[in-house]
Parts: structure tokens; C-alpha cells; sequence
């Protein structure tokens, strides 16, 4: 049985082990791609003592599920999986992953950098971050909402 495309949680995970999942002993696979985001220390100018991620259960699997299948349908990809961290995290925690896998290097990359867009964007994800000045919700930057207008997707999260 393979391993689900998405998993949201409060532990850590194990890149190895999500990547072995993904690729299933499927000979086809040529190329695998990862990202995996980490908690800074520091952001828009202040020390990050923490950091909080909130979701819906059920509709932020949901949309992220919907985005894989996307991605399947621009790329000629084999597989992806989506992990997400949600409650208290410290810096130097990892955050989420997406790893892709497809025979060629190209739609790989391709693909990966697609969900990350998405993600950073469209995921139904809070963040508050604990600093010396207090407790602020983590706003989307223009940046992202950029990024994933490449890929024909309207945001406008940014403030």
C-alpha cells in the first residue's frame, strides 16, 4: 500500500524515510526532489523565540491533496508526498516538506517548486511567531504571492 500523499502532524519526520515511502521501489523513478522548510530564529527584523501553525483538519489535507493532483496533471510526475508540522515549533525545527519523484530531473523540479508555491500561499496554515516585542501573526509576503502567479494561480494573500 503506498504511503499517503499528505500528512499533517504535530511530530518530527524523518526526510529518509519519507523519500523511501515515496519511491516504493519503483524502478522508473530517475529523479527525486525535496524541500524542506525549517523555523528561523529570526524574521522582519526581530529574534523568533517560537513559532505556532494552525490548520483546519479535513480541509487543509483537502487542498493540498487537490494540489497534488494538479501537479500530476502539469507535470509528468510519479509521486508526491506533503508533510506539515502544525503546533509549537523552535527554531531549527523542520517545518514541512514536499518531495516529488519523476524518471527525469526536470519535472521534478518543476513540480516541487509548483507545491511549495502553493503552499507558502494557498494552504489553510496560520503561523504566530513569539517575539521580544510579542506574539504576531505571520503575514503572506508579495514575493509569494508572485511566485505562484507564474503558475496561473491569483492569491493575493499579501498585505
Amino acid at each position: 500500500m503506498p504511503a499517503p500523499r499528505v500528512s499533517i502532524r504535530t511530530e518530527d519526520f524523518d526526510l529518509q524515510q519519507e523519500i523511501a515511502a515515496l519511491r516504493g521501489g519503483d524502478a522508473r523513478v530517475g529523479a527525486v526532489c525535496s524541500f524542506v522548510g525549517t523555523v528561523r530564529d529570526r524574521n522582519d527584523g526581530s529574534t523568533v523565540a517560537s513559532m505556532e501553525l494552525e490548520h483546519y483538519p479535513g480541509m487543509t489535507e483537502k487542498a493540498i491533496e487537490s494540489m497534488i493532483d494538479q501537479a500530476h496533471q502539469r507535470f509528468d510526475i510519479l509521486g508526491a508526498r506533503v508533510v506539515h508540522r502544525v503546533g509549537l515549533l523552535q527554531p531549527m525545527d523542520q517545518i514541512m516538506m514536499v518531495a516529488v519523484v519523476s524518471s527525469h530531473r526536470g519535472e521534478s523540479f518543476q513540480a516541487c517548486e509548483f507545491l511549495m508555491d502553493y503552499l507558502k500561499t494557498q494552504a489553510p496554515f496560520w503561523k504566530k511567531e513569539q517575539t521580544p516585542e510579542g506574539a504576531r501573526w505571520v503575514d503572506a509576503r508579495a514575493a509569494d504571492d508572485a511566485a505562484v502567479a507564474r503558475w496561473g494561480i491569483v492569491a493575493g494573500n499579501a498585505g
